[in-house]
């Protein structure tokens, strides 16, 4: 997952985006603050910088949201304070609400977060002996410290979804006028969309997967013998990212690891070698270098099954007979792929293709892998591609080549009210939903008491009621 900077978290967000923010307040532990950051001035250790309510925001609670930035090698502008005091502002004016209405805290999503966000900067910082040295508190008191966070977060993201939830159902009605009312460059640009179908053949995956499994135990025998692990690493394995370092990992959570190769690697005592192992990027041989607690740092070396020739020779001409057979009309696609394919999940349905993610039979060009799209771009609907060398959806991709059907395609088009209602439906829903949001927040800015510390002045609140907090 890629990190984002505090700033990134607008608080003028889309409903789409109402999860993200508040996971973005709840764990900036994805972001960082660069050495350029605003200061507070000379010898300020702690003091309260706003009150909402009945509930404070000091300094130390911002910069302990800043070491976690940190702790994650991210890079922000000189207003991230800024932006985090107003994001942490509006969290305590949700938070108020929420206990007011009486809202649960939900206790899964919370240790889930708190885990994850603990795994991710231990591994960041290399074990628990630098989280508590860069944070100067114990693991437990960081657990109990971030855990209410994430409780309080938890109240705060619900209420804020009850408020956006509490707009009504969005009319034909509703949508016409939405439409007519926003300006045509304002309207979203549908882009081109394809509906596909695929006749897939996979190569001699237990052939490849017994040599490469065989090439490996030969390695091992040899480490076994006296040869250096890191050398052969370097030789031999098929990560990139670690050979160059002889194979070794770093110091990690387990949770960021295959089970498989985890589970694997906690089994073994520090500078024994596993047996071979199997995850869905290949096959292993780990040696552990130093466990502590549930993280460890290992190295490995890595080989995938690799393919010949042949493979993909049989493979093209199987499936340039099918298509060629299709084309002269004496077989059916959907049929042919019944019986030939051997992907699992499309035969069954005649080859149809999905997003495993949303379950849309519709792709757009970004969603497609490169392979797919290289072997349908130019052809008109009903065609059917050459034979194309492309991946499945199993684990980050297994080989597979396969022939695509291109069933329809809607080419890219300004939204319209006939061919994307439930596009425009959403839209118009996330628009009154964030007036909504927005429109809570401003009331409750002005009818709360609220304080700033002058400290944050010249900040260039997106809320502007704030401006007037600040304490003269």
């Amino acid at each position: 997952m890629h990190a984002k900077t505090v700033s990134s978290c607008n608080i003028d967000m889309k409903m789409k985006n109402l999860k993200a923010f508040f996971l973005c307040v709840a764990a900036l532990a994805v972001g960082t603050a660069g050495a350029n950051a605003q200061k507070y001035g000379n010898g300020l250790i702690d003091k309260s910088v706003a009150v909402v309510g009945e509930e404070m925001i000091k300094i130390s609670a911002m910069e302990e949201e800043i070491k976690v930035m940190r702790a994650n090698g991210m890079l922000s502008d000189k207003n991230v304070r800024c932006d985090l005091l107003e994001q942490m502002i509006v969290a305590k004016i949700f938070l108020m609400q929420a206990r007011v209405d009486s809202l649960n805290v939900n206790n899964d999503m919370v240790e889930s977060s708190l885990n994850a966000r603990l795994d991710q900067v231990r591994t960041q910082l290399g074990g628990d002996e630098e989280v508590e040295k860069m944070f100067g508190k114990p693991i437990y008191k960081l657990r109990q410290e971030w855990r209410k966070s994430l409780q309080e977060q938890s109240l705060t993201q619900q209420m804020q979804q009850k408020v956006a939830s509490d707009i009504p159902e969005m009319t034909p009605y509703d949508v016409k006028n939405f439409i007519e009312t926003t300006d045509a460059d304002e309207l979203p640009l549908v882009p081109a969309q394809y509906r596909l179908s695929q006749i897939c053949i996979y190569p001699d995956r237990e052939s490849a997967a017994m040599e490469a499994k065989e090439k490996l135990l030969s390695i091992r025998s040899r480490i076994m013998n006296g040869e250096k692990f890191s050398t052969l690493a370097r030789i031999y394995s098929q990560d990139p990212g670690s050979a160059r370092r002889g194979g070794e990992l770093g110091m990690a959570s387990k949770t960021i690891f295959w089970g498989e190769f985890a589970d694997a690697a906690m089994a073994l005592k520090p500078h024994m070698v596993s047996q071979i192992v199997e995850t869905p990027d290949g096959f292993h041989i780990i040696e552990v270098l130093e466990k502590k607690g549930d993280m460890f740092n290992a190295r490995h070396i890595l080989l995938k099954p690799e393919y010949t020739a042949d493979d993909r020779t049989k493979a093209f001409s199987t499936l340039d007979s099918l298509r060629n057979e299709i084309n002269a009309g004496n077989l059916n696609f959907q049929m042919a792929a019944r019986f030939f394919s051997q992907d699992p999940v499309t035969r069954t349905n005649g080859g149809q293709m999905s997003d495993p993610n949303t379950g849309s039979t519709y792709f757009e060009k970004d969603q497609l892998k490169p392979a797919d799209y290289r072997a349908i771009a130019g052809l008109a609907e009903g065609e059917i591609s050459e034979p194309v060398e492309s991946v499945d959806n199993e684990g980050r991709g297994n080989l597979v080549y396969k022939i695509i059907k291109v069933d329809k395609i809607i080419p890219a088009h300004p939204a319209n009210f006939d061919e994307d209602y439930d596009l425009m439906q959403n839209a118009a829903r996330e628009k009154l939903a964030k007036e909504a949001i927005d429109n809570f927040i401003d009331e409750r800015i002005n009818t709360t008491y609220i304080t700033i510390d002058p400290l944050f002045g010249d900040c260039d609140f997106a809320h502007k009621g704030l401006i007037d907090k600040v304490l003269k």
